[in-house]
């Protein structure tokens, strides 16, 4: 089976003539591969130091703009036929070794997707450990580990839905849909040159968002009127009760009036749910339509 090395890079200029000839090393010994560099808008030279390395193995793509590591990995998916995806980050954190390893387990061990597990000394391992504990918590993974190197069948890609940043969450996206998911321990290497591109605090915000959005959309907005529906029956019905009670209580010559309001709060408010998960179903239909309209183009596309 033919594998596609993906390599989306912003600004890795100085990375770029080691990442080559590792890679040159790299296919002398492994037959089969080819790479995929793709140059998400970059402003250091980069576009111009890859012009001056020409290999039958390597492509490059590039966005006249940044677009995000998730979109670079798209485009580069529609450059290459190869039946096996994998993404390798320019920085060359990774050991390129641990590739075929990735592959071996889709190849002989039937994986859908095969993704790393790090190993080594690396900054924010704390956040980093919190991040992989939500996310096996949230979506029952058997992984350790979400954001290592990892490889998978091009039907993953052509499948799951992908949105800005959302090439963090292909390994949940993966298992929500059916796809086999297999892990195994990778090495972990300091970056040569320049500086990580999610070093910023806000990322550490912005990665829990995006992981509870993901949520959503895997549980809550594929069956809306059952959680938000279930929801305001719910509080309909607590409400009914606690109004009972009321009049009981009001006969028996005890009015309270702050029962009267919770009445009034239980009631509306599961009225407004069950109207949130009505609304919600016109969407998912709406959701539905426009998926297969995009799963269709972007199976023509790549």
């Amino acid at each position: 089976m033919k594998v596609g090395i993906l390599i989306p890079a912003y600004n890795e200029v100085e990375n770029i003539p080691h990442l080559i000839s590792m890679l040159d090393d790299f296919i002398k010994h492994h037959h089969g591969y080819e790479v995929v560099f793709i140059d998400d808008g970059s402003t250091d030279g980069t576009q111009e130091v890859l012009k001056e390395y020409k290999r039958n193995y390597l492509k490059v793509a590039r966005h006249k703009r940044n677009m995000g590591k998730t979109q670079a990995i798209i485009t580069g998916a529609a450059e290459t036929d190869a039946d096996i995806l994998v993404i390798y980050d320019a920085d060359m954190q990774f050991d390129i070794e641990d590739v075929p390893k990735l592959v071996e387990l889709i190849i002989k061990d039937d994986a859908d997707v095969a993704t790393g597990w790090k190993q080594g000394k690396y900054e924010k391992r704390f956040v980093s450990g919190v991040y992989n504990w939500c996310g096996r918590k949230l979506f029952n993974l058997q992984v350790h580990d979400m954001n290592a190197i990892k490889a998978f069948r091009r039907e993953v890609l052509q499948a799951i839905p992908l949105r800005r940043d959302w090439h963090r969450y292909i390994v949940p996206l993966a298992s929500q849909y059916g796809f086999v998911i297999k892990e195994i321990p990778v090495k972990l290497k300091p970056r040569l040159y320049g500086v990580p591109k999610y070093q910023k605090k806000s990322r550490i915000l912005i990665g829990f968002f995006d992981l509870l959005a993901v949520k959503f959309q895997l549980s809550f907005l594929q069956k809306p009127l059952l959680y938000f529906g279930t929801t305001g029956m719910i509080q309909i019905l607590l409400g009914i009760f606690v109004g009972i009670i009321a009049i009981i209580l009001r006969l028996l010559g005890h009015g309270f009036r702050p029962m009267l309001y919770l009445v009034i709060l239980l009631v509306v408010s599961g009225i407004l749910f069950f109207a949130l998960g009505l609304i919600g179903e016109s969407i998912r239909a709406i959701i539905d339509r426009l998926e297969k309209l995009e799963s269709s183009d972007r199976k023509n596309f790549l």
